[in-house]
């Protein structure tokens, strides 16, 4: 099977539950991270330089067996399905979507902060995000964890939907986004096990040793240059 996934040289979730399934189950894939000037290109004329279809001229974009496939979800549930991470179930399908689409819509409660010039808008509402929006959705999330009575989300088993969290919470935990405290995750504790149990998974650990910043990843601190416990 002919897989590549392209996305920008960030480990951002969007890209990583779909790369790291991959990833865990051995399964080959291209790793295609175009620079700016490709990323250009791409956009003005909804293809790579290669001939790779952008469908939305947006990433990521998962190309399988010579068909451009765009969106998220789209490609997550495919890398998901290839690695043995994403439920038959119908009824386990949807819960893994659900959780899915929540880090979507924590996301996109994220967005407009992002893109605020003014830095005191910009501090007021990344505080109302801490005080009260990203603290109920990490409510919602922790009680569907708790309800499964297991280390995951949906099943006995790691699904992209316990990927999409992870992922979510490291680059909440990294601190890279001003004004949005660790502190807003860590009192969650069944969310903040759920992240060092993945953190500690040996393929998860040898994928950022091999693709994140090398100076913020060591033996004994994983994530994005985080102690092992958020």
């Amino acid at each position: 099977m002919d897989l590549k996934i392209i996305y920008f040289d960030l480990p951002f979730w969007r890209a990583e539950i779909s790369r790291l399934p991959l990833f865990i189950a051995n399964i080959k894939f291209d790793d295609v991270r175009p620079s700016g000037d490709d990323w250009d290109y791409a956009k003005e004329n909804g293809k790579m330089k290669d001939g790779t279809i952008i469908p939305f001229r947006e990433l990521p974009v998962l190309h399988i067996n010579g068909q451009s496939i765009g969106q998220t979800m789209a490609i997550a549930r495919i890398c998901g399905k290839l690695s043995g991470m994403y439920p038959e179930d119908i009824v386990e399908a949807g819960k893994v979507d659900q959780i899915v689409v929540a880090v979507e819509n924590i996301n996109a409660l994220l967005s407009p902060s992002m893109k605020e010039s003014d830095p005191i808008k910009k501090k007021a509402m990344r505080k109302e995000l801490t005080s009260n929006e990203l603290p109920t959705y990490f409510g919602y999330l922790q009680d569907i964890l708790s309800s499964n009575n297991s280390d995951w989300f949906v099943g006995d088993n790691m699904t992209i939907a316990d990927l999409a969290v992870w992922s979510l919470l490291g680059w909440i935990a990294s601190g890279v986004i001003d004004d949005i405290s660790v502190e807003v995750v860590q009192r969650f504790e069944g969310l903040v096990k759920l992240y060092n149990q993945i953190n500690k998974n040996p393929r998860v650990r040898e994928w950022k040793i091999k693709t994140y910043d090398h100076d913020k990843v060591r033996d004994d601190e994983y994530s994005f240059g985080i102690p092992d416990s958020i």
